[in-house]
């Protein structure tokens, strides 16, 4: 059974423009699209929480929001195999639970109040750094939502730690018939800024030149793999969050790897895909190191 693309909604216009984006990628890839509206959305916007769905009121109004959503998508692609669900749970408990068997999670930047960076960009945040599959949350300007720059961009870490989310990118290209740009960001040490036999005197040459063979490497298996996807290499002085960001003004979609880390409040993500979150151009794509493509369905107990 082919698993689909999981979409939360909550009746903002971010979360619908997200819902837009999720079935043109469910028709992309010849998926399913399961949209999920949790009646905890209140615990993330500053509203007294609902107790579940036990007022009349209260589970007509999910069921409108739901339906909205779910008659929108039909009619943007009537080919889509579109289902709906109301859960009386808090939103990252839903789309945790819908992670387990879906291709991947798409959510909105951010929920009904309108607060930048909070509210529902804290659930998409916290379902980024725990969801066992791919997470896509869909942001920035009209260009780079509508995906007309015809670009993808992939950052490449270090090759044990990417592999999963450069296997996505160019399943990605390849399926929407653009580039892709393989970015590591890479910088000089100062400490090697001076005379270095190895480089002749100019140390950045060497750290450039250790970036692109990084990137060859890392790319190596999708490229047999896609051997008709268009791929560029950028090895680019600087910070990786940075480098990416700039870049993100001309890109359809970026994707990275989640690299994630334990704190006092739990699991985190790190620096590169927390920044894009906040303020890349276009859409995120954070890749769980255990993800699978689309082309490998996967099923969990």
């Amino acid at each position: 059974m082919e698993l689909p693309l999981v979409s939360g909604v909550d009746g903002s216009e971010t979360s619908l423009r997200a819902v837009d984006w999720a079935v043109d990628e469910a028709a992309l890839h010849g998926l399913p699209l399961r949209l999920v509206y949790a009646s905890g959305w209140e615990q993330y916007e500053g509203a007294a929480p609902t107790l579940g769905l036990g007022r009349p009121s209260d589970r007509a109004r999910a069921d409108s929001i739901a339906e909205t959503a779910a008659e929108r998508a039909r009619r943007r692609c009537p080919d889509v195999d579109v289902s709906v669900e109301v859960m009386p749970e808090d939103a990252v408990t839903a789309l945790l639970n819908e992670g387990r068997n879906a291709q991947a999670l798409i959510t909105g930047e951010r929920g009904r109040r309108g607060l930048t960076g909070l509210l529902l960009g804290s659930v998409s945040r916290v379902v980024a750094a725990r969801a066992p599959c791919p997470v896509i949350v869909v942001r920035g300007d009209r260009a780079g939502i509508e995906g007309v720059h015809g670009r993808i961009l992939v950052c490449v870490g270090e090759p044990e730690r990417g592999g999963a989310a450069i296997r996505f990118a160019f399943h990605e290209a390849g399926a929407r018939g653009c580039d892709l740009v393989a970015v590591h960001a890479w910088r000089c040490p100062s400490h090697d800024r001076a005379d270095h036999s190895r480089t002749a005197g100019e140390p950045h040459l060497y750290w450039k030149a250790r970036a692109a063979t990084l990137i060859d490497e890392a790319v190596a298996e999708s490229v047999r793999d896609h051997p008709t996807v268009r791929l560029r290499s950028a090895a680019v002085e600087g910070t990786a969050a940075k480098v990416l960001v700039q870049r993100s003004a001309a890109a359809d979609l970026i994707v990275v790897g989640a690299h994630r880390r334990r704190s006092h409040v739990g699991l985190r993500l790190g620096r590169v895909a927390h920044t894009l979150l906040h303020h890349s151009d276009c859409p995120v794509a954070v890749v769980p190191p255990a993800a699978r493509s689309f082309e490998t369905p996967r099923l969990t107990s």
